[in-house]
């Protein structure tokens, strides 16, 4: 899918930024459809950037809860009012097909969001939103990410997570219906908090091929051995409700995470059980024989992610229902500090413990390194391109905020290369949106696939760059861009300035040596000159 238009009428957040905020984010078709086609959203902190990726992700959670309720089951922000355009293409991908979806003052029933189909001619409105029709043009999954703590875009996600949760306590309660399920929701939010749960889905079920692609920049071989630990009846658990059916007496299951248990067990090459504190314990030595059992009872790396993100969110038990109803009322309040707090380690239900990779030495023999150990660039790029790599669904919508922030200049450099390459079926039918403060990914990209957001007296503005992003140099994306010119720090820039209008001879011959290579030095070079020849 490709989003091509987006008015928003009423933010009902944001702080009235976005109100009245219409942006063209058409990109032209290539003559190849193996063609990476992100959008990169550049711009200063505070410009508008993370605010968009979260309307996006609030109006198709909206669509979702018009059309399946029962997966997505409340908005975050049903005061928003847009029209946004996009195309979507048929099970072979030949032919697009142009969405419209909105929400106006005069849309009937007020919370729904209308879908119309061009058919050639005109638009006709999907009468029912329901309906299969309706469902098959809209994104299959929305995936966001953020590289730290912003509760802007995490928002829509949080309230997503939370109504699922709502869903799974229900389920388990004694009085639900022998074997209720919970359906999946559409939203998915993977953060710092996730990147085990990524990267153990995709090291586990992914080909040779993708498992190399994804640890390879950290020089690691292979996934060796790891640990998980479920703990169900510790002292701050919830206590089991009057009348539970499963003989737990600390956390109940719904019969779904219970199925999980049991196919852990199945998989584990050992695993111990504590009967009073209901501790599970299980460790995986990580060979072709324990593949083929996660192969067993996991299809895919995306099936395998939400089992083990699903026993992951029962961490959210313990924290006091005060705590979650008071982040509750703070979100439905629009304020973005609110955030459920994790959980110490040892109070967690489910967590990971000893994750371990072979890598070679200096020697060239294996030796075990420790997840942890990793730095916080490697740890990111694992799980940015294990996000890619198991979310293949068609149709997936990612939204990504500063996807690399953590990366060194040099896998900046590549980041764009290294996602385009990578082993995994169906990358160029996704719509990707991503948000960066640097030039590296722009110069990667033509100008159609760039936006750059600013803000002037509280007014936002988007546009195109005037100059061709693709292969322009870091100095004229960063000039064009981001109004720096020249590209030098502040210190260094004040003091050749200095030098430049007022230094004598004398100081200029004497700082230059301690100034490194650039077009102000050789002007500052050639200021030297011209003071000596006047003398």
């Amino acid at each position: 899918m490709r989003l091509v238009h987006l008015e928003i009428i009423e933010a009902a957040s944001c702080g009235g930024l976005l109100d009245g905020f219409s942006v063209d984010l058409y990109r032209p078709a290539t003559e190849s459809n193996q063609a990476l086609r992100p959008l990169c959203l550049l711009g200063h902190n505070g410009s508008g950037k993370s605010q968009f990726l979260q309307v996006v992700a609030e109006i198709f959670q909206a669509a979702w809860h018009t059309h399946k309720p029962e997966e997505e089951r409340a908005e975050a922000n049903p005061g928003l009012l847009f029209k946004l355009a996009y195309e979507t293409t048929d099970a072979d991908g030949a032919k697009p097909q142009r969405v419209r979806i909105s929400r106006t003052s005069e849309t009937k029933p007020r919370e729904a969001v209308r879908m119309e189909l061009h058919d050639g001619d005109d638009y006709r409105v999907v009468a029912d939103p329901s309906s299969p029709e309706y469902g098959k043009h809209l994104p299959s999954s929305v995936v966001g990410y953020t590289s730290g703590d912003n509760e802007t875009l995490s928002l829509p996600f949080s309230v997503s997570r939370s109504e699922y949760a709502e869903g799974v306590r229900n389920a388990a309660m004694p009085d639900a219906a022998p074997g209720t399920t919970v359906p999946d929701n559409r939203l998915l939010l993977i953060d710092y908090g996730t990147h085990l749960e990524v990267l153990i889905a995709n090291l586990m079920i992914g080909e040779p091929d993708l498992r190399s692609a994804l640890i390879e920049h950290a020089k690691l071989e292979k996934l060796s051995s790891w640990r998980c630990i479920i703990q169900l009846n510790h002292s701050g658990s919830p206590n089991a409700p009057r009348g539970a059916k499963s003989g737990r007496k600390g956390i109940q299951l719904t019969d779904e995470l219970e199925q999980y248990i049991d196919q852990l067990k199945r998989c584990a090459t050992c695993w111990d059980y504590q009967e009073k504190p209901e501790i599970y314990t299980f460790d995986f030595l990580v060979d072709e024989a324990s593949r083929e059992g996660f192969r067993t009872f996991w299809e895919s790396p995306s099936n395998l992610y939400r089992s083990i993100h699903k026993l992951a969110m029962l961490n959210d038990l313990m924290i006091s229902k005060g705590s979650r109803n008071r982040i509750k009322r703070d979100i439905e309040k629009r304020h973005f500090a609110a955030r459920l707090p994790e959980p110490q380690e040892e109070s967690k239900v489910f967590r990971f413990e000893e994750v371990r990779f072979s890598k070679l030495n200096k020697d060239g023999k294996q030796e075990q390194v420790d997840y942890v150990s990793l730095s916080d660039g490697e740890h990111q790029q694992a799980q940015v391109f294990g996000m890619f790599a198991m979310m293949r669904e068609p149709r997936t919508l990612f939204l990504l905020d500063e996807p690399e922030s953590h990366f060194n200049p040099q896998w900046r450099v590549k980041f764009i290369s290294r996602l385009t390459n990578l082993p995994v079926d169906g990358l160029f039918d996704q719509e990707i949106i991503l948000t960066s403060h640097a030039p590296f990914v722009a110069s990667d990209l033509t100008r159609d696939h760039v936006r750059i957001f600013s803000k002037t007296n509280g007014e936002l503005d988007v546009s195109k760059p005037e100059i061709e992003t693709f292969g322009a140099t870091f100095d004229r994306i960063l000039s064009h861009c981001f109004g720096v010119e020249p590209p030098i720090s502040q210190v260094a820039r004040e003091e050749i300035e200095r030098l430049t209008t007022q230094g004598t001879a004398q100081e200029i011959e004497e700082a230059l040596p301690s100034i490194g290579s650039s077009v102000e030095r050789a002007l500052l070079a050639d200021r030297l000159l011209n003071l000596k020849n006047a003398n």
